[in-house]
C-alpha cells in the first residue's frame, strides 16, 4: 500500500470537535512521512463528488474525520472500490467506528492507527449494504424505514434546538400521531406483507448514538437483519423503546427478526434515512454485498 492519502473532515461534528481533530489528524500523518491532500468542499454533496474525484484517479486511502455521516460519505466513496478506508471517530454517535472495534473520540490515537494500518497494510474487509437506482447508495450501518425515519425528517426540518433535544422533540411529536403502515417487503424474493410501526434493514447492530436495534448483525456475514415492530400502543412502544439500547427488545412477541440477502422495502409516505443520513422515498431495494468495503484496523499488537 502507497502513502498517498486524501483527508475529509467535517468541521460541525463532534459540536465543532471535528475541525480541531481533522487539523490534528492532518498533522499527525504529514510528520510521519504521509503524503495528505485535503479535501474541501461547501457541502457534502461536493465533498462526496470531490472525494470519488480522487478515488477514481487511483487514490489508495481516504481518511474521514467525523460521526457515522462521515463515514457515510466515505463508504458511498470507497465502497467496491479497491480504496481503503480510514476512521477517525469524531462524531457523536459513532457507532459505525465502534462496532468495527476503532478509537473513538481520541482522534490523536486513531491517527496513529492509520499511520500503522498503512505502513504494513493492514485492513479488515467487510460487507456494505447497497441500495438500487434509483437511490444509487451505500450505507454500512442501519437503514431505518419507519417511526425512526419519520424522527429523522422531522428533526431535520427543524432549525433549533441543536443536538439531541432537538430528536427527544421530534420523537415526542411523532409519537403524538404514531400509527402502523402497511408495508410490503420482499426478502430474497418472498413476498412479506406486514403492518408495523417501525422496520429497518441493518447491516451493522446499531445506529443513534449506542441504540442496538439488530444486536446480533454481522457487518461480514454476507446478510442484512430486518426488524419489524407490529402495531403498538403509545404506551408500549415507550415501553419497549428503552430496551433498544441493551439489545434486549427482541424478546418482546411483537418484534420480529428476519436476515436475507436482498431486501426491499415499500410503503407511502416514508423517507428513509441511511447512517442517519437522507435516502430517498421508499420503496428501496438493499443487497448485501461482501467484503464490499476495505477498513483500516490496527495492526496486531
Amino acid at each position: 500500500m502507497t502513502r498517498r492519502v486524501a483527508l475529509a473532515v467535517n468541521p460541525t461534528a463532534g459540536r465543532g470537535r471535528g475541525l480541531a481533530a481533522g487539523a490534528a489528524v492532518a498533522a499527525r500523518l504529514a510528520a510521519d512521512g504521509v503524503d495528505v491532500r485535503s479535501l474541501t468542499a461547501p457541502d457534502a454533496a461536493g465533498l462526496l463528488a470531490r472525494a470519488r474525484q480522487e478515488v477514481a484517479a487511483g487514490l489508495d486511502t481516504l481518511v474521514v474525520v467525523g460521526g457515522d455521516g462521515m463515514v457515510h460519505l466515505g463508504v458511498n466513496a470507497v465502497a467496491g472500490t479497491g480504496c481503503a478506508l480510514g476512521i477517525v471517530a469524531a462524531g457523536t454517535g459513532n457507532d459505525i467506528a465502534r462496532e468495527l472495534g476503532l478509537r473513538v473520540g481520541d482522534p490523536a490515537g486513531a491517527a496513529r492507527d492509520i499511520v500503522a494500518a498503512i505502513g504494513v497494510g493492514s485492513v479488515r474487509a467487510v460487507d456494505a449494504a447497497r441500495v438500487a437506482a434509483p437511490h444509487d447508495a451505500w450505507f454500512a450501518g442501519v437503514l431505518g424505514a419507519g417511526f425512526d425515519a419519520l424522527v429523522n425528517e422531522r428533526a431535520n426540518g427543524w432549525r433549533w434546538p441543536r443536538g439531541h433535544l432537538r430528536y427527544d422533540l421530534a420523537i415526542l411529536r411523532e409519537l403524538r400521531v404514531l400509527r402502523p403502515r402497511d408495508y410490503v417487503l420482499e426478502l430474497d424474493g418472498e413476498t412479506w406483507p406486514v403492518r408495523a410501526v417501525l422496520v429497518v434493514v441493518a447491516n451493522g447492530p446499531a445506529y443513534g448514538g449506542g441504540m442496538r436495534v439488530c444486536p446480533d448483525a454481522r457487518m461480514d456475514d454476507g446478510l442484512l437483519d430486518v426488524l419489524v415492530v407490529a402495531p403498538v400502543s403509545r404506551t408500549a412502544f415507550l415501553r419497549i423503546y428503552p430496551r433498544v439500547y441493551a439489545g434486549t427488545h427482541l424478546t418482546d412477541p411483537r418484534v420480529t427478526l428476519r436476515r436475507a440477502r436482498r431486501v426491499r422495502v415499500a410503503t407511502d409516505d416514508i423517507v428513509a434515512y441511511a447512517d442517519g443520513e437522507r435516502l430517498g422515498a421508499l420503496p428501496v431495494t438493499v443487497e448485501a454485498v461482501p467484503e464490499a468495503l476495505r477498513v483500516l484496523v490496527p495492526p496486531p499488537a
